[in-house]
């Protein structure tokens, strides 16, 4: 209930930075590269792969950090064996919107 409570806020505040650093109310979005992914997208995919990890019951994701950019999610951080990797990886990948995965965790086992 605890990690579902903080999964919760941190996504609600993931939406409530994108949308205070949104800047102007202008109608075209802002984009980050070629593919015309706009970095709320990217954001929104951000706050949706931590708000995933977090709830997963099978892995610590606590010290997983995640940045996304133009659809494609990087993971960096620590885990705490090569099997919890694979699973972080994994759930990544399900999440709407997310077209690559990338991974420079490191295998900690503590």
């Amino acid at each position: 209930m605890f990690r579902q409570t903080i999964s919760f806020a941190l996504a609600v505040t993931a939406a409530l930075f994108v949308t205070a650093c949104g800047g102007s109310m202008a109608s075209t979005p802002r984009t980050s590269g070629a593919t015309g992914m706009s970095s709320t997208e990217d954001a929104t995919i951000t706050a949706r792969v931590k708000t995933v990890l977090l709830n997963d019951t099978q892995l610590n994701a606590t010290r997983i950090d995640i940045v996304t950019a133009n659809g494609i999610v990087t993971m960096s951080g620590t885990v705490r064996s090569k099997a919890e990797e694979q699973r972080a990886i994994q759930l990544a990948r399900q999440v709407s919107g997310v077209k690559d995965v990338k991974s420079t965790l490191q295998v900690s086992g503590g």
